[in-house]
């Protein structure tokens, strides 16, 4: 299923042309980045405490948060295409 996202995803962005992805892809990293520092920014001691109580959770834990994290992300990402 996977394979069958990315290679309709990028059939799409070819179609669109070349430079149409890369900047595609840098305004996504860009609002990332911006999102990224909103709470350090507007919240450093919170930011820190949660930087420590993840450092406590399990590697199993981590890897559970970030598979579901990517379904979610590209599940949204079918949803808007």
């Amino acid at each position: 299923m996977c394979a069958l996202f990315v290679a309709r995803y990028t059939e799409s962005w070819m179609a669109l042309g070349s430079n149409n992805m890369w900047e595609a892809l840098l305004v996504g990293f860009a609002l990332m980045l911006v999102l990224e520092g909103i709470v350090p920014f507007l919240y450093p001691a919170r930011w820190r405490d949660l930087v420590v109580t993840l450092s406590q959770i399990s590697n199993k834990h981590l890897r559970t948060m970030g598979l579901t994290s990517m379904l979610a992300g590209i599940a949204l990402l079918y949803w808007i295409r």
